[in-house]
């Protein structure tokens, strides 16, 4: 699939870009203000706001689920992404995030459920105890990040809507929105037939998996805009493009979901999208991978290195072909 990027779609010089530093710090300063003026003095966790993107976010890191590598350093984790609501650039989250606006935010979880609800994000971000995970997060075109992610189980919330009986899949949405995300509006740039809202989705066996992590922070900060803001899947076992950001709702279906690349691309994209070093992709190989912030090159573990845990999810499945 070639991506062109249209004459029209706006550039800006290096000097007209504010560094995502300084841009984080102004975000973690404006939420510190508007703590202060809407919680009163002594106000408990349970009731004072949760931080804009940037602002601090404690969480204890639980080893369980951690590796041992060094994280990728945050100024990379924060300007080298995918997330093509933004532009198809590696730098285009970064530099148009601020058009994202993570409050007020809410997020619907319906479909097969007992009791399916809208919550609001700070009631969401208060079902579980909060705890940092360093993971892993591989993508398609054959790099990788170690990312200490913040979070608590999706499973948490699953569990509160009581799945029925019915329920076998879980479908992710992403906010539809052109005017937060400008690659959403029509003409901007050729993107073959990818379909706004952006969707992905899980067997239900794969989201409730302890692994599968929903996320609203990393590197000790409230999770990013360009990063996904306010709230995202990581499943680290999986390729990147399976972590839903922005997330709006979440569906219980008793069919498998339509994802957007698997729309796009069927043969290039499928449906499970395992970590799989010998699955390539049509364009290139997948059975080496790149850190991001390193020159070498490395061997792709099966699952991302995480095969001792999932790979009883698919027992007597041909991953080759149901890839």
């Amino acid at each position: 699939m070639l991506i062109r990027r249209s004459p029209w779609y706006p550039r800006f010089t290096s000097s007209e870009i504010t560094p995502p530093a300084a841009y984080l710090n102004r975000r973690a300063f404006i939420a510190g203000a508007a703590a202060l003026a809407l919680g009163p003095p002594g106000a408990s966790a349970a009731t004072s706001p949760v931080p804009a993107p940037g602002a601090p976010l404690k969480a204890a890191r639980n080893p369980a689920f951690s590796l041992t590598e060094p994280p990728t350093k945050f100024e990379h984790v924060t300007t080298y992404n995918n997330f093509y609501e933004f532009g198809v650039e590696k730098d285009d989250p970064a530099r148009l995030a601020q058009t994202l606006r993570p409050r007020p935010w809410t997020v619907e979880v319906t479909g097969l459920a007992h009791k399916p609800k809208r919550y609001d994000i700070d009631e969401l971000l208060r079902l579980g105890p909060l705890e940092e995970r360093v993971y892993a997060l591989r993508c398609v075109e054959a790099w990788s990040m170690v990312i200490p992610w913040i979070g608590y189980p999706l499973g948490v919330l699953l569990k509160r809507v009581e799945p029925t009986g019915q329920a076998r899949y879980v479908e992710f949405t992403t906010l539809h929105d052109p005017e937060q995300f400008p690659a959403q509006k029509k003409g901007l740039f050729s993107f073959g037939s990818l379909d706004w809202p952006y969707t992905e989705g899980l067997r239900l066996d794969e989201a409730m998996h302890p692994l599968t992590l929903l996320t609203v922070g990393l590197h000790g900060q409230v999770l990013p805009n360009q990063n996904g803001a306010p709230v995202r899947v990581v499943v680290p076992w999986k390729y990147g493009f399976k972590s839903a950001k922005s997330i709006v709702r979440i569906r219980l279906t008793s069919e498998e979901p339509k994802t957007a690349w698997n729309k796009a691309a069927p043969n290039e994209y499928g449906f499970y999208s395992n970590v799989n070093p010998e699955v390539d992709h049509p364009r290139w190989s997948q059975g080496t991978e790149r850190r991001i912030g390193e020159f070498r090159r490395r061997k792709t573990l099966p699952f991302n290195g995480y095969a001792d845990q999932v790979a009883q999810l698919y027992a007597g499945m041909d991953l080759r072909k149901q890839y």
